[in-house]
């Protein structure tokens, strides 16, 4: 391992040496998040007092799980994903480019905290400590926290609607702004255009939030596996995630019917798509 000094507030780790001298032209790093598995780097950056957050590819990350070439590779096809799913709910993209020997997206800076923040608040920490962000987020009044959930799936109904399916979704991929009650989506770097077919076997992802169908090679990747991803990720934030019962459950009866049907593990049985799901939630949730 590489300890990396930055700046004299700021370090990262890496499993090899790597010139970031190249990042001063942006501004001040503030902050970094250096324990993905995706093989980024992440850093907030700070010039003549305006935020930025740069995503970026390249260095030998120490928990990166891909080559440097491959999170590369990764990052640039993020690009058009980004640009054509862009919505208010999701992070904006400013630019990208080739910096060093290797490339980064700019997004403007939102001020919210991942809920599933691993590196500082592991589980059982997750769901116990007072300073997480997912247990502060699950101790929100339920109006706040069926408001956020309104804001995922409005978001993929929008992703649904450009053709796209949402890959690697999970609690690691939503920001919320405890102050304001905002919430932003953030790493789709991953989703895909339609029609998907599962050719990993296991793939990315939180098995947490993952359909049947995410195990098995070979298979369709569509609408039908979004809205389980959809309904786990109700359970996860109006319920007791892994424990789907109804006692667990904070959002009512008619709601609770339409999220344990999203979740069915066979696909014939749930909504076909995200729309109908959205749709039906919108009928109970009143």
């Amino acid at each position: 391992m590489i300890k990396k000094q930055l700046n004299q507030d700021i370090s990262i780790q890496l499993k090899a040496d790597y010139n970031f001298n190249w990042l001063n032209r942006f501004g001040q790093v503030f902050t970094v998040f250096d324990q993905q598995d995706s093989g980024n780097i992440s850093f907030g950056i700070e010039s003549e007092g305006v935020k930025r957050f740069l995503k970026y590819a390249g260095a030998e990350t120490l928990h990166g799980s891909v080559s440097p070439e491959l999170a590369v590779q990764n990052l640039k096809q993020s690009v058009g994903i980004y640009q054509e799913l862009s919505h208010a709910s999701l992070v904006n993209l400013l630019d990208h480019m080739e910096v060093g020997d290797g490339y980064c997206l700019l997004f403007d800076w939102f001020d919210g905290e991942v809920l599933h923040n691993h590196w500082n608040f592991p589980p059982p920490l997750k769901y116990e400590h007072p300073d997480a962000p997912f247990f502060r987020f699950k101790q929100l009044p339920i109006e706040k926290r069926l408001t956020a959930f309104k804001k995922i799936l409005e978001f993929h109904v929008h992703v649904e609607h450009h053709g796209y399916v949402a890959i690697d979704f999970y609690d690691g991929s939503i920001l919320y702004d405890f102050t304001n009650y905002q919430l932003k989506i953030c790493d789709i770097d991953l989703y895909q255009k339609k029609p998907y077919i599962n050719t990993m076997g296991r793939m990315w992802g939180s098995s947490r939030f993952m359909s049947p169908e995410e195990f098995e090679l070979g298979a369709v990747i569509d609408g039908s596996t979004n809205v389980f991803n959809m309904g786990a990720m109700a359970f996860s934030l109006l319920g007791g995630e892994l424990n789907r019962s109804y006692d667990k459950w904070e959002a009512g009866r008619d709601l609770y019917e339409v999220a344990i049907k999203a979740v069915e593990k066979d696909r014939n049985k749930r909504f076909p798509s995200v729309e109908v799901f959205y749709q039906e939630w919108n009928k109970r949730d009143s």
